[in-house]
């Protein structure tokens, strides 16, 4: 496949010479000097940007080691990627086929280049293995510098920009939105799409649709509704803006999700096909006093939504009442605000995580006091800038938070009142932690179709002078089954070793 060859080239020379060239800085963009010295007014724990220091590495070296070893004991499966060019998002895609040991389903990969090839939209094909299949000594031998033999590169799209952000439709998750360095948002109906040779001068793909609204740049703030086909964004000029893609999505596209042709509408008839169509929004939003760092939808309404920012500030909104904020919560956290999530199993409950190095939880119904945010709780286990929350598919009082720490925490809420004297050094609510990245873990995705398996991207700029790491992982069930059901299997185990064990 072309796609595969060109990968395979780029892995030796991204470039196509002999030296690879020096990549800019990735991730989330530094703030100006006059952003940075409003952070530290308002007490923020962000430590300056930079390269690690030696001492720095060598733990990082060190605790990665150590993770390494006991993978077979943590993990049910684990795949290691090495991305060329690092990606800001991951998510799955559909499930495209059941098999007896695995299954395959869509990825949605980035690639951030450093401009000597084009940014790209990457859709690859993964092997997902089901549990208790894979052995425990294959998949700890895997080599940090080699691409996964799970994971393959189907189809490229070449982005106008950088791809900040990737999110799939609930409804029909091969329609994608993303975002860029640009006020526009672009969806992309990722199927008739041609497959498209990423090199150098290379014209970009055309969207779909693009949605326009915002008088700045967004970058990250970026939400698919759960329950109906809109698309909600925050950026720079300190809105949140919402869009209904309903009229522009075909009838048969929620009928028959195996069709083969453009599942968005096309405006005109023998129009300018070199040209997308664009969208106006439904409702713009004004409530924030920094940049909207991420939008999240309620699950339950369309209309309801919250919002976070640089400015500390927690906000929801209704559309039925207006553009003004239903509720604000000012100081949510005790810095900017990176991260919120709303959970799919109770709409009472909202995660936000911040640059002060923690994840805090808030019920809707009890937001403030006095003007100031009151979580229920406040979750520390990082010791950097948390960059993703996301709640389980599966089990409500469950989440995860990724942080610039390399660490991928997996948290409980029910187990923070049940905190016992064995785990009492560990961080109230903790129960595994991901440890297989080495820099800033900026992105995972839970994946619905196998709820106890996540994808998870690292941006290696810092530790490696560039790349990325992709892993896709389940923890051991041991670890997240009732206490009392693992014991009994344990028990079996050892009533079946011991009886091996006393045969000649």
């Amino acid at each position: 496949m072309e796609s595969d060859e060109a990968e395979a080239a780029g892995a030796a020379s991204p470039s196509g010479g002999t030296v690879t060239p020096a990549p800019k800085k990735r991730g989330r963009k530094p703030k100006s000097k006059e952003e940075s010295q409003t952070q530290e007014e308002r007490g923020g724990k962000m430590k300056e940007s930079g390269k690690k220091t030696k001492q720095e590495e060598q733990s990082v070296d060190e605790k990665y080691t150590q993770w390494k070893g006991l993978v077979p004991i943590l993990y049910d499966w684990l795949a290691n990627h090495n991305l060329v060019w690092p990606s800001l998002s991951c998510r799955w895609g559909p499930q495209l086929e059941q098999a007896t040991y695995k299954n395959r389903q869509r990825l949605y990969l980035s690639e951030q280049t450093d401009g000597s090839v084009p940014n790209t939209l990457v859709i690859a094909n993964c092997e997902v293995v089901k549990p208790r299949v894979a052995a425990a000594e294959h998949i700890s031998q895997f080599n940090e510098e080699a691409r996964s033999p799970f994971v393959k590169k189907f189809k490229t799209i070449i982005h106008p920009g950088e791809v900040n952000r990737i999110r799939e439709l609930p409804q029909n998750s091969k329609i994608i939105a993303t975002h860029t360095d640009s006020p526009d948002v672009l969806i992309w109906d990722v199927e008739p799409q041609p497959n498209r040779h990423a090199v150098l001068g290379a014209a970009t793909s055309r969207p779909d649709l693009i949605l326009t609204g915002h008088q700045d740049n967004a970058e990250y703030a970026l939400a698919m509704c759960p329950t109906e086909p809109f698309v909600l964004s925050g950026g720079k000029d300190k809105s949140v803006v919402l869009w209904s893609i309903q009229d522009h999505i075909t009838t048969a596209a929620s009928t028959d999700s195996k069709s083969s042709g453009s599942i968005i509408k096309q405006t005109g008839e023998g129009g300018d096909k070199t040209e997308s169509p664009s969208l106006g929004p439904r409702g713009v939003y004004h409530g924030h006093d920094d940049t909207v760092e991420d939008v999240a939808f309620s699950p339950t309404s369309a209309q309801e939504f919250c919002s976070v920012g640089d400015d500390s500030c927690l906000i929801l909104w209704d559309a039925r009442t207006g553009t003004s904020p239903v509720t604000k919560v000012e100081k949510a956290h005790d810095a900017d605000l990176h991260c919120v999530d709303w959970n799919p199993h109770d709409d009472n409950l909202i995660l936000t995580g911040s640059a002060d190095n923690t994840v805090r939880l808030y019920d809707r119904r009890n937001l403030t006091s006095n003007g100031v945010g009151t979580p229920i709780y406040k979750f520390e286990g990082h010791k950097a800038a948390v960059l993703c929350v996301q709640w389980s598919p599966d089990k409500s009082s469950v989440f995860g938070s990724s942080a610039e720490d390399g660490l991928l925490n997996i948290w409980d809420y029910d187990r923070v009142s049940k905190k016992s004297d064995r785990a009492a050094k560990n961080p109230a609510g903790l129960f595994f932690q991901h440890a297989g990245h080495r820099d800033k873990v900026v992105d995972f995705h839970w994946n619905a179709e196998d709820p106890w398996t996540i994808v998870s991207v690292s941006d290696d700029c810092e530790t490696t002078g560039g790349g990325g790491t992709l892993q896709i992982w389940r923890m051991s069930d041991l670890i997240y089954r009732p206490e009392e059901e693992v014991l009994a299997e344990l028990e079996k185990f050892k009533s079946h070793v011991m009886t091996c064990a006393s045969k000649p």
